[in-house]
């Protein structure tokens, strides 16, 4: 995914990691008892093999966080099979009309799987959207929060405004206008990050 407002552009478009595996965990087993868990981030976290680190990060004793774009549900399937994982922050893009627009990826049938997959399983989770108003409207918010409410989604929706950087992938900086937020459906709780 190539996200328009996506501010971590060294990491998309990075080549290669900076740090090994065993790097990683050396510097792990020196905050034991220090940090609580762990976060795998991206760019997309899944798009590299989660299990063997995963494991380690739990012999330490670390809860681990997935913030994930949702394109590789059999990543997460696995991940979640194993019990490798306690809490899942899923990034709702947009309604699949302006998916490909936003994300510049046809992956919204695998997002979309995901989704059903979290909502079928028992690992907590939320759903959140990065908000930028010359990208997103009202009514594709209001779309989203009718997909989750249907599907069965009942927790709390995050909305993250977009956060001007100066760095993002589509070069697009703070929107001169804002969202009405009277206008947004009440189906579900929101939460303004």
């Amino acid at each position: 995914m190539r996200c328009d407002y996506c501010y971590n552009t060294d990491i998309v478009f990075a080549k290669n990691g900076n740090h090994t595996l065993q790097a990683m965990l050396d510097f792990l087993k020196k905050r034991v008892g220090l940090l609580d868990g762990v976060v795998l981030s991206g760019g997309e976290a899944t798009t590299h093999h989660l299990v063997e680190f995963c494991q380690e990060v739990k012999k330490l004793e670390f809860d681990i966080k997935l913030d994930t774009n949702g394109t590789n549900p059999t990543a997460i399937k696995e991940l979640l099979d194993l019990k490798l994982l306690d809490f899942i922050a899923l990034d709702y893009k947009s309604p699949k009309e302006k998916f490909s627009q936003i994300t510049h990826s046809n992956s919204y049938d695998k997002f979309n799987d995901t989704l059903d997959l979290l909502i079928q399983s028992d690992i907590e989770f939320e759903v959140r959207t990065t908000l930028h108003v010359d990208l997103l409207h009202v009514e594709d918010i209001n779309l989203i929060i009718d997909d989750l409410f249907k599907r069965g989604y009942s927790k709390t929706y995050y909305i993250q405004e977009f956060l001007d950087t100066g760095n993002n992938i589509a070069n697009i900086t703070k929107s001169s206008t804002s969202l009405d937020k009277t206008k947004l459906s009440n189906k579900l709780n929101i939460i303004w990050r």
